[in-house]
């Protein structure tokens, strides 16, 4: 691929040159010239406006088809999502409809977000620019709010919003929601937010931003506002169905709408994104490459960056690894030829100002070709890029689309080569690279039913508005269990009508990591100084005692792991090894939704509980990847639920293998990795959003099964989305599997970078002979369709039960109960056909009620036949005495202790206390009032026996086990019972220093009176009532029957 050194030359020359290499050439495995397309203009339906008319000639832009049909929808209040090539002119689509709206109204405003600092910064110098001939006077202001944003500037656009806020996820998240009093003004103008990159919400961070923006629109529609959204998204499979569920419009499908002239004519239901999908921009005429290389895809990249560099194109080398960046960007920075001042690296962490020197010099010729990571593929804004490198397959077609998007933007010539790794997708499409182009993009997956993550956002739902009990949030199933789940942590209390539910913590969205499942763990160095994080849900598996961690370049050695703190300490090292975990993990069906016969086999989808045991760790030499030791770890098992797809192969199957003496298990384990490397083939994901695991005999199904599973709590819809191509996936691994040309199994067909038992056992010809088998025509898969069963899950017997329980309960309650005859987990179906859709496999769930005490059935408790209630006043005060931890030192001044089969109060001076222990000692049940903690202390002196052995039951305490905090009798009294303590401690102390013995009698049986009638109260509702910080009364659920 040599030319004479500067000279200019085409792409069309330079890729000439790379197939006619010697070298390289072979090593191309397919080549295609798309071609070019010319623009499509369309004139939009409504004349605009003549500031915009003039602000458009001025710039002489016309607008392109699917930008003329995106405004005409978004000026008439519809919600769009854009899914167009990169550079098809996005941002003009919702910047127009915005300026329109402000010269229409000075009070709307709009919320740009973007995931990406860098892309947010130039949104709004963009925006800025489109009004900068308006007068001033004129001009809508826009602002950036994010993390960098000084305390001054923070509240100066609080006071004063602009007509445009542009900001990111976690702003929204953390500093508007959570104060939306204080932008009342903004959210009541609200009419349009912008969502960038779109196609980034997904996975774990997609379930969390679906609650977010449903936690927006609940508030914008406090203060009177329904925003319109213009989601803007690379070229993706399912845009309608990715928006729909990242905005909450519901289950109605999204209409595309192609042509401008069928906007009237097809019916669009309510809510729903209209989807743009065809573009009108213009496209030069590219190349496409793939690479298959001998040597190694970096060294490959050189080879081909030298090439173009000779020939003065332009050129961005992506790389999938920090590794592979240094790896090129040493071999620029080692050159003392003339191009060594003609490269840079295009990373995190640079400056604005140091970002745009880069694109300027590139774009005026001094710079010839950028370095990066993938990482930055959103920020990058370069134009005249003229060849595109990727060195590895970036996982998906959405990516390598958008990747290669960069280049050609001038509509000239242009190339984007894709170089092989070893890793089974790149190799799938190196040797299928048809297959590239015949399939459409991936489907964007993001779950907002998650519950994990869906719980976390309802607290904070409720902490930003109460929550009413017939907001459609409540309404299904999910939500239901996860309100259960959070009012039995206390976590949400109902109000005192029980018609809301409110968040017990003030600020509980400070402890939600958007990118994460749970807590997250902050990384320490040995100063304290904290260098990194970790979700909580990944801490063992990835920052294990022992484990490496690199940092900005630095090497750190895992020290310790503290649940308590949520930290972990790390002590840098320089060490010559890297880690990786071993362990064991195991999988419950907890539930059954639906089943497929494919072949021989059967394939189900569902929900699982997979419980992970980290056992130890391998040291593995950097250079070589050569095994050097194992160390044990004892861990805490990691158990969480989420949802899967799992292959039932028949004993047939099992038996045909092993006559062939092919290692059965080593079969079924190699078939999961190879299933796992290439599911991103169904859906946008990478192999380590899924986990595995294969068993022999699954006690459940008495059959061995594969099981592939979302590798977060609660499931991210991507396994329920690749159910529907499972057969597909069979044949697609079957063929990566079969073309691999190694022997024994490698990276590129049935090895894992992550497999806990290293790889082993493995059998790559037992896999092949496996799919085969699965593959072929059969009655096996049908029979199973009809007749498995499967048990249910061991520990969930008791909770099906309880379902049961409950929905008797409901039914007791006054709501409906679903009678239908229900088949249990262990019934076969019969007559199934091929495909089932198994609803009568779920546990019984309580039916749905609007009313709101559904979710909180409480049967009244009677109380013991005995009881006693009883209050202690004492003659001195802890600070007489020297502190509370001398209590017993204060002295009795009078006890009143009320008897249920009396009925009456009695009352005791010191001297008379043996009688008082006689009652104590007599009852079934002992209740007070922080008797544990002070009431025993004092008495404790005077007592013949320990008085904690006593069938004990403290208000007090069980109220702060609920809520983690303690509330005062006088606040309960009154709040419960309406009702107030009659004086306080320190007055009766006073009372007894003048002699007062009666007052003090008359004092303490109020207490005692008011500890009874709330203990009663308790027992018959299963709350009691306070009233919080904010001034609103409150329940706080007890258990008072559950006998001490």
């Amino acid at each position: 691929m040599d030319a004479g050194r500067g000279t200019p030359a085409g792409v069309g020359e330079y890729i000439a040159a790379l197939l006619a290499s010697a070298k390289m050439g072979g090593q191309v495995t397919h080549h295609r010239l798309l071609p070019g397309a010319e623009p499509v203009f369309a004139p939009s339906r409504l004349p605009w406006p003549r500031a915009i008319g003039n602000l458009l000639e001025e710039r002489g832009v016309r607008l392109y088809s699917h930008q003329a049909l995106a405004t005409d929808h978004i000026r008439a209040g519809h919600s769009v999502v854009v899914a167009t090539p990169t550079a098809s002119g996005k941002s003009l689509i919702y910047n127009l409809p915005v300026l329109e709206r402000h010269l229409h109204d000075p009070d709307a405003r709009a919320l740009y977000l973007f995931p990406l600092k860098a892309l947010a910064q130039d949104q709004l110098a963009a925006f800025t620019a489109l009004t900068a001939t308006w007068p001033e006077a004129a001009r809508p202001t826009a602002a950036l709010y994010d993390g960098d944003t000084s305390d001054h500037f923070r509240r100066k656009i609080r006071r004063d919003p602009p007509t445009v806020l542009v900001s990111n996820p976690e702003m929204l998240h953390l500093g508007i929601l959570p104060h939306h009093e204080q932008w009342a003004a903004f959210l009541a103008g609200l009419t349009h937010v912008v969502v960038d990159e779109a196609h980034t919400y997904r996975g774990v961070f997609g379930a969390h931003m679906a609650q977010v923006f449903r936690r927006l629109n609940r508030l914008a529609g406090r203060y009177g506002a329904r925003p319109t959204y213009v989601l803007c998204t690379a070229t993706v499979g399912n845009p309608g169905e990715l928006a729909s569920g990242l905005i909450g419009a519901g289950d109605s499908a999204p209409v595309v709408v192609e042509e401008p002239g069928a906007m009237a004519e097809t019916p669009r239901p309510a809510d729903a994104p209209v989807v743009i999908d065809t573009s009108g921009a213009p496209q030069g005429p590219r190349h496409f490459v793939f690479l298959n290389p001998e040597q190694s895809p970096a060294t490959a990249a050189i080879d081909l960056l030298k090439a173009a560099l000779a020939r003065n194109l332009r050129t961005i080398v992506y790389c999938r690894s920090r590794r592979m960046t240094e790896l090129v960007s040493l071999w620029a920075g080692s050159q003392s030829g003339p191009y060594k001042e003609r490269i840079s690296a295009y990373r995190a962490g640079f400056l604005p100002e140091e970002r745009r020197s880069i694109e300027a010099r590139m774009a005026s010729g001094e710079l010839l070709a950028v370095v990066s990571t993938s990482a930055l593929e959103l920020g990058i804004d370069i134009g005249g890029l003229d060849v595109c490198i990727l060195v590895g397959y970036p996982g998906t077609v959405m990516a390598t689309l958008q990747r290669g998007g960069r280049v050609g933007r001038a509509q000239q010539e242009s190339a984007v080569i894709v170089v092989a790794g070893e890793d089974a997708l790149d190799q799938y499409f190196a040797r299928n690279p048809e297959d590239f182009f015949s399939r459409p993009p991936e489907k964007a997956v993001v779950n907002p039913d998650n519950e994990v993550i869906l719980a976390r956002h309802l607290e904070c739902a409720a902490a930003e508005l109460p929550l009413s009990a017939d907001e459609p949030w409540l309404q299904s199933a999910g939500a239901r269990r996860a309100v259960r789940e959070l009012r039995k942590q206390s976590l949400l209390l109902q109000s005192a009508d029980g018609r809301q539910w409110l968040a017990a913590r003030k600020r509980p969205q400070r402890l939600v990591d958007l990118r994460g499942t749970g807590q997250s763990y902050s990384i320490e160095d040995q100063a304290g100084a904290v260098i990194g994080s970790v979700d909580g849900f990944r801490a063992w598996r990835e920052t294990h005692p022992g484990a490496v961690y690199l940092h900005r370049g630095r090497t750190y050695v895992i020290e310790e792991v503290d649940p308590g703190r949520a930290a972990i300490r790390a002590k840098e090292a320089n060490v010559s090894w890297f880690t990786r975990t071993r362990g064991q993990k195991s999988t419950d069906i907890l539930e059954e939704t639906e089943r497929l016969a494919i072949g021989r086999c059967l394939v189900c989808r569902g929900r699982l509980r997979i419980t992970e045991r980290i056992t130890g760790y391998e040291k593995r030499a950097t250079s070589g990847n050569r095994l050097l030791t194992i160390v044990p770890l004892d861990v805490p098992p990691q158990v969480f639920e989420t949802e899967g797809l799992w292959y039932v192969i028949p004993d047939a199957v099992r038996a045909g293998l092993e006559e062939r003496f092919l290692h059965f298990m080593g079969s079924i384990h190699a078939l999961e990795h190879a299933l796992i490397g290439l599911l991103p083939l169904q859906v946008m994901a990478d192999r380590n959003d899924f986990g595995g695991i294969s068993i022999p005999l699954h006690p459940q199904t008495g059959l061995p099964c594969v099981f592939v599973y979302d590798g977060l709590p609660g499931g991210a819809g991507l396994t329920r989305q690749a159910f529907a191509g499972a057969r597909e996936l069979l044949e697609a691994t079957r063929r990566v599997v079969g073309a691999c040309p190694c022997e024994d199994g490698c990276p590129s067909c049935v090895h894992s970078p992550k497999c806990g038992s290293g790889n082993r056992p493995i059998s790559k010809q037992g896999a092949l002979a496996l799919l085969d088998e699965l593959l072929a025509p059969g009655g096996e898969g049908d029979a199973l369709c009809r007749e498995l069963r499967i048990s249910p899950a061991p520990e969930s017997l008791d909770g099906h039960l309880n379902g049961r329980l409950e929905a008797n309960l409901n039914a007791e309650a006054g709501a409906s109960l679903d009678i239908r005859p229900r088949e249990t987990p262990g019934t076969p179906f019969a007559n199934a056909p091929r495909q089932e859709k198994i609803m009568e496999n779920r546990p019984a769930t309580p039916a749905s009620s609007p009313v709101p005490d559904s979710l909180t059935v409480h049967i009244p408790v009677p109380p013991p036949r005995h009881y006693v209630v009883f209050d202690v006043e004492t003659r001195r005060s802890a600070a007489e005495v020297g502190g509370w931890h001398k209590a017993g030192q204060m002295g009795v001044s009078v006890t009143v202790l009320y008897d249920s089969l009396a009925d009456d109060y009695f009352s005791y001076s010191q001297d008379e206390l043996p009688a008082l222990f006689e009652r104590l000692r007599a009852a079934e049940t002992v209740v007070g009032f922080n008797s544990l903690r002070f009431d025993y202390a004092v008495l404790t002196p005077f007592a013949p026996f320990e008085l904690r052995a006593l069938p004990s039951l403290d208000l007090l305490q069980r109220i702060k086990e609920r809520l983690n905090y303690r509330i005062s009798l006088d606040n309960l009294g009154q709040a419960t019972l309406g009702e107030p303590k009659s004086a306080d401690g320190l007055q009766a102390l006073q009372w007894w220093k003048e002699g007062r013995c009666e007052e003090i009698a008359a004092y303490c049986r109020k207490d005692v009176d008011l500890t009874r009638r709330l203990y009663l109260f308790g027992l018959r509702e299963g709350y009691l009532l306070f009233t919080n910080k904010a001034g609103q009364r409150v329940r706080v659920p007890v258990d008072f029957g559950q006998r001490p």
